[in-house]
């Protein structure tokens, strides 16, 4: 079969075959803001931007992920009004901000981890690329593309003259808003590059800059972490799909602004879960989290598995009933998988399995189609026509897609080219002979990587696969569990 992804991008409305000229993919996705818990809406973004991985994985691509954690410069409105939701946690809980964004990014990481999603190679935080997100905004400025207010440095939208393409945005109707009080904004799409603190207000994260003591705009956020890295044009860039008009349209014209370059390749967004007719979101109040589910002994992967009733970039509604009906068919398709591959363990034979899962890599392939392929691997197991080792070998490849570990119940084995027993998984791949005390040195470091990055030390996990660089070494970290350090 064609093993070629197929994905639908939003820049140009229609599905796109996949090509990269890059040595990675660049695969950037807006991360959480962590004033609050994530909620099970939001985690159904991650999900599919999982699926989306370990697809273009499953087809060789090296991928380089990047997810930003955003901890300062969210603020309540989009019209760049109102509290930042950081500050606004803080006052909520009687903590610092510095404290709250902690706490929720820890929570973050272990929903990440209930879901089986794979982790990213990189989780830049806001606060800790103020330097990058100032030497944008001056770009900006330089380029003539930014103004000066009473309360921030704004970009003209105006002076972009295909700011409203991505969105399909109607200028009749922006000119007709621009009869509303807009402040000392210059037009109503205009929006905050870098506001200043308030006078009379202490904030407790605010940096000097050219032009005051302030704080970023949320938008430039992505914009400035994007850049730094990954290769521009970026490949991918996944969020929901209310970042489309504002968030992402206005990521476009900040990076294009400045660079003079296109900024993203593929967008592709992820619809809405839906409740109540209305989409699940904090400002209402009533957000179902992870945890939540978890109160009731709900399986977090039984979340998963409801995700794929529904294709990405259709609305899925939630209910109560249709989680229970989620869990109980995780239980029967664990179930099920048990039952036709008993007594069979690893390494089966391969025989007819390609074209046993012709079906289940057709749907993945064409824009991530889920449901299809959860229809074609329950045919796959009340099939007749296949052996338990064919069955085996399918659902094990399968399930490299799906993450729902449908063979969680058996003992994780250490694949280590030395035949020493570690913590990690890790493979050697290597062209040559290479000697044992490289060998150890690589195996060492990949696992001192492994830990940090479970320790979420993204930090020095970064540098240790810089340090394998150095010994031609590039990371590989593949769905299932093994990291791969392959000798060029």
């Amino acid at each position: 079969m064609d093993k070629k992804l197929y994905i639908h991008n939003t820049l140009s409305r229609t599905k796109e075959l996949f090509e990269t000229s890059h040595p990675e993919v660049g695969l950037y996705c807006c991360g959480p803001t962590v004033y609050n818990f994530a909620h099970i809406g939001n985690l159904r973004t991650y999900i599919f931007e999982d699926i989306l991985k370990r697809v273009l994985l499953s087809l060789g691509y090296k991928v380089r992920h990047v997810v930003n954690i955003t901890d300062v410069g969210h603020l309540t409105s989009d019209a760049d009004t109102g509290d930042d939701k950081m500050e606004m946690g803080a006052k909520r809980e009687g903590k610092t901000v510095w404290e709250i964004a902690e706490f929720y990014t820890e929570k973050f990481m272990e929903n990440i981890s209930d879901l089986n999603i794979l982790d990213a190679d990189i989780w830049p935080k806001a606060t800790d690329h103020i330097s990058e997100m100032i030497g944008l905004v001056k770009k900006i400025e330089d380029n003539g593309l930014a103004y000066r207010t009473e309360d921030g440095i704004y970009f003209d939208t105006v002076k972009f003259p295909t700011y409203c393409d991505f969105a399909k945005l109607d200028p009749e109707s922006l000119r007709a808003g621009s009869r509303v009080p807009i402040g000392e904004k210059k037009n109503p799409t205009d929006f905050a590059l870098w506001k200043f603190s308030p006078k009379d207000v202490k904030r407790q994260m605010e940096w000097d800059s050219p032009w005051g003591v302030g704080f970023p705009g949320w938008h430039i956020e992505c914009s400035a972490m994007s850049l730094k890295y990954l290769p521009q044009p970026v490949d991918i860039h996944c969020g929901g799909i209310d970042h489309v008009r504002i968030h992402h349209t206005n990521e476009i014209a900040q990076v294009e602004a400045a660079t003079g370059k296109q900024y993203v390749r593929y967008w592709i967004h992820g619809e809405f879960l839906v409740m109540d007719k209305g989409k699940m979101a904090k400002s209402g109040g009533g957000f179902i989290t992870l945890d939540t589910l978890k109160e009731r002994k709900i399986d977090p992967l039984a979340y998963r598995l409801f995700c794929f009733t529904a294709h990405y970039r259709s609305p899925l509604n939630f209910s109560w009933e249709s989680i229970e009906n989620a869990e109980n068919s995780l239980k029967n398709l664990r179930s099920l998988v048990a039952k036709e591959t008993a007594g069979i363990k690893g390494d089966a034979v391969k025989k007819g399995v390609d074209r046993m899962l012709e079906p289940f890599w057709s749907a993945v392939y064409d824009d991530l189609n889920m449901p299809q392929a959860m229809a074609a691997v329950w045919d796959i197991l009340h099939s007749s026509e296949f052996s338990p080792e064919e069955k085996r070998s399918a659902i094990e490849e399968a399930d490299t897609i799906l993450g729902l570990a449908l063979f969680s119940g058996e003992p994780q084995k250490h694949v280590v080219d030395s035949g020493a027993e570690v913590e990690f998984k890790v493979r050697v791949i290597s062209p040559e002979e290479i000697s044992g005390e490289l060998a150890d040195k690589i195996i060492n470091l990949a696992n001192e990587r492994c830990k940090s990055r479970e320790a979420k030390d993204f930090v020095k996990a970064d540098t240790l696969r810089d340090e394998l660089k150095t010994l031609r070494v590039e990371i590989r970290d593949l769905p299932d569990g093994i990291t791969e350090c392959e000798l060029d």
